[in-house]
């Protein structure tokens, strides 16, 4: 039987950075399939695979992070999906 011994573990913490923050959608009663796939597609840029999968996960999970990146570059992303009726937020 081996002797019981404590270790310390070092845990990072990490901080929010400019470089690291998700552009998130959420469900809603309102818009189609079709509407949020074609605003994913012309403001985020996805491709139509990717905007369908995203719009999936939206209705059965109730969000979605559509992109992340630089918050200065999301915001004008955030301000385009929401002007489109589409509930999103910066986190």
């Amino acid at each position: 039987m081996r002797p019981f011994h404590e270790e310390e573990i070092e845990v990072l913490e990490l901080e929010k950075t400019s470089e690291n923050f998700d552009l998130v959608v959420f469900n809603d009663d309102v818009n189609t399939f079709d509407h949020v796939i074609n605003t994913l597609i012309e403001i985020c840029e996805h491709s139509s695979e990717q905007a369908e999968q995203c719009t999936l996960i939206i209705h059965y999970k109730g969000q979605c992070t559509v992109k992340s990146g630089n918050f200065e570059k999301l915001i004008p992303m955030r301000q385009a999906i929401c002007n489109r009726g589409i509930s999103a937020e910066i986190l």
